[in-house]
């Protein structure tokens, strides 16, 4: 009898888990932006963003289309890794810790890095694939 190793006997059941909750956050405030797009594009003005709508056009569909893509494990890799681009960028633009000083920067450290960490994730999900429970193994 061979040995098989605890998480590799779960593999697809975890990684569908891991989808779940790695999108979790992009999916709510997705979905958020897409209730209340024209908020969204206020907002973005206000921090000095130009071309306001279109970024907020381009979060929304980063966060809740790809988002939603990913959790249904479609084209899984190749957007897990375009995720992971948007994550990093926006953690460059919108949490720029560095520029402040105070209580607000340590608020903006964390928010920075786990912007960073989200991506690593997404980076593994891009190298790991899907698994079976997905539209990319049928």
């Amino acid at each position: 009898m061979r040995y098989t190793p605890l998480f590799e006997r779960y593999r697809d059941g975890l990684l569908l888990l891991a989808r779940v909750f790695l999108v979790a956050l992009f999916v709510i405030f997705g979905w958020d932006k897409f209730l209340n797009f024209s908020g969204t594009v206020s907002y973005m003005e206000s921090t000095g963003l130009p071309f306001a709508a279109l970024a907020a056009g381009s979060a929304l569909v980063m966060e809740l289309v790809v988002g939603v893509a990913i959790l249904l494990g479609f084209y899984t890799r190749p957007l897990a890794l375009l995720l992971a681009v948007y994550t990093l960028v926006t953690a460059l633009i919108g949490h720029r810790f560095w520029a402040l000083t105070g209580g607000l920067r340590l608020d903006t450290v964390i928010h920075f890095y786990k912007n960073v960490s989200i991506a690593g994730g997404l980076l593994l999900l891009a190298l790991t694939g899907p698994g079976k429970y997905s539209m990319d193994k049928r």
